[in-house]
């Protein structure tokens, strides 16, 4: 839960605490701190928050402490990490596996970017980001890069590309790319949108509210006629700012957002479900039909069980209502809520750390932000034991699947937005070359010399089509010719960004003597073609994260 008093010392919060809540008892509640309401308004909100009552009750538990793994960057030691009470899931990086023991590698794709954005945001600011905030495949798949497109009437085409391993010499880089058809804006289905914005107390700050008004500004210009939206807020309660409005009312929507203002506690589930509420009312059949969260997650009022707020986006996905997080907000900043929530509802997650960002993920990306080509995508890579002795994939480890997973249309799996780029790294130990691991003594030489000698791999991708059904197989064998001495700037980059990954979440083990110095030498080579400067912006985040952090060479 969020200090409401930052500038105040432990007691005296205590005692502003306690005046709040005796003003409370005098009338003046959090739901009137949020804007004045008329006596109009009054019985409107009655019936909404009746008819929101039931169906919240049934996500009404006792409150659980968040999962072991989570952690708040207070628990950083003092190597000028970010300050307290932001929360990260932390996960150890994924292990390193025999192919003759474990040839097969499943797991589900994601398209989120938010992890970069945040990353930046530390950087700029100063310090270095908590082990918990940085996830590799986020970092690496916010960047575009050229990948084939479908040809043969699937959602989406495949690359792939083997090459040296800039970090180790004995090791090789598998990189898997899909890219998925891109749509005009113009060509989408009508929307349905909802916004829904936390305006508690927690969000008056210039990273906070101010930035959202004018972040859903600049989705506001890009709505079209028949596309609609509603404006849902909540703090102490929820309510309803704005009923649909069609996109041709540009200057009622901006009205609407300008007048919002942030102070009270956060009741964030009763927002949820009421926003839930309203895109059911104005459900668009065979449209888009989505809620825009736009919190940093820091909820202390109602449900706060983290298990809790999950199972209501999968309950309420099954509707055909996708929810996107896109986060803000410092210092109390709730990432892994606002990650696993967007998982959870079929979304995507950002995070807007300046009007730059919001930018790219509402104007530039639209179509990727708000329509999905392919449901439920798995990847399962196949390793062939007579060329491939040992592997680990790099990040994606909130992802991963069990290998029957993959056959079973049950299991959930990422979602693939028009135009979006997924990319996916392998470290894997060519057949005689030194690996991580100490040979089996018992292992029969023999045993396993089954495949076909010139695959390295077989790579398989599971999907759905976006309209529904059963699922669908791509199949795209790896061949071990496929290998090159020189790796695409494409390749590299992403290699680049890889190593930086890691180089942040602490040891280097993997990453051997390879410096953030040789990072920013790798990356500043591979830029390439970069209309949009991304790249460029890498390489100074990685030349600031040189001057935060002391670095002690280690040997290969």
């Amino acid at each position: 839960m969020s200090r409401p008093f930052p500038f105040l010392r432990p007691a005296a919060q205590g005692f502003a605490v306690t005046l709040l809540v005796s003003l409370a008892g005098c009338g003046l509640s959090s739901r009137e701190s949020a804007g004045p309401i008329s006596a109009a308004d009054k019985p409107e909100l009655q019936r909404e928050a009746a008819a929101v009552q039931p169906s919240v009750a049934k996500y009404r538990i006792a409150p659980a402490p968040m999962p072991s793994p989570m952690v708040a960057s207070d628990a950083m030691s003092p190597d000028y990490r970010s300050e307290p009470r932001e929360q990260y899931e932390k996960l150890p990086d994924n292990p390193v596996h025999s192919v003759a023991e474990t040839p097969v590698s499943t797991f589900s794709v994601d398209v989120d970017t938010g992890s970069y954005a945040n990353v930046r945001r530390f950087l700029n600011q100063g310090s270095l980001p908590p082990e918990g905030a940085v996830r590799l495949e986020e970092m690496v798949n916010y960047f575009p890069y050229t990948y084939a497109l479908p040809t043969d009437g699937s959602p989406f085409g495949v690359t792939t590309e083997v090459a040296p391993s800039p970090w180790n010499p004995h090791t090789r880089l598998l990189r898997i790319g899909i890219k998925a058809s891109d749509r005009a804006v113009a060509d989408l289905a009508p929307a349905n949108l909802v916004f829904l914005v936390d305006v508690s107390g927690s969000m008056d700050r210039r990273e906070g509210l101010p930035l959202v008004k004018s972040t859903l500004k600049l989705l506001v210009d890009q709505l079209r006629d028949q596309d609609r939206v509603s404006l849902v807020v909540y703090a102490g309660e929820s309510r309803v700012v704005l009923k649909p409005t069609s996109g041709r009312e540009k200057a009622t929507l901006r009205n609407a957002i300008d007048q919002l203002n942030a102070g009270g506690s956060t009741a964030g589930a009763s927002g949820i479900e009421l926003a839930y509420q309203m895109a059911r009312e104005s459900f668009i059949d065979n449209g888009i039909n989505r809620i825009l969260l736009a919190t940093d997650g820091d909820f202390n009022v109602g449900i706060s069980d983290f298990d809790s707020l999950k199972q209501m986006a999968v309950d309420q996905r099954k509707s055909g209502i996708s929810l996107t997080t896109l986060g803000f907000g410092v210092d109390n900043y709730n990432e892994h809520l606002m990650e696993q929530l967007a998982d959870a509802g079929d979304g995507n997650y950002a995070y807007i750390d300046n009007l730059l960002e919001a930018r790219k993920v509402l104007v530039d990306q639209l179509s990727s932000t708000l329509t999905v080509v392919a449901r439920d995508v798995k990847l399962q890579v196949e390793f062939n034991p007579a060329q491939v002795s040992e592997y680990r994939l790099l990040g994606y480890e909130n992802r991963a699947l069990k290998r029957e997973d993959f056959n079973n249309d049950k299991v959930d799996a990422g979602e693939i937005g028009a135009g979006h780029t997924v990319t996916a790294l392998y470290e894997i130990v060519p057949k005689g070359e030194k690996g991580w691991l100490e040979p089996l003594r018992y292992a029969n030489p023999q045993a396993k010399k089954e495949g076909t000698s010139g695959e390295m791999a077989m790579l398989r991708v599971r999907y759905k089509p976006a309209e529904g059904g059963s699922s669908r197989l791509i199949e795209h064998p790896i061949a071990s010719a496929q290998a090159e001495d020189k790796a695409s700037d494409d390749l590299r980059f992403a290699a680049a960004v890889a190593a930086f990954a890691q180089q942040l979440k602490g040891d280097g083990r993997y990453t051997g003597s390879m410096s953030l110095k040789d990072t920013a030498q790798l990356a500043r080579a591979a830029r390439g073609d970069d209309p949009f400067g991304l790249r460029a912006e890498f390489v100074q985040l990685v030349e600031l994260a040189q001057s935060l952090k002391p670095e002690v060479k280690r040997g290969s």
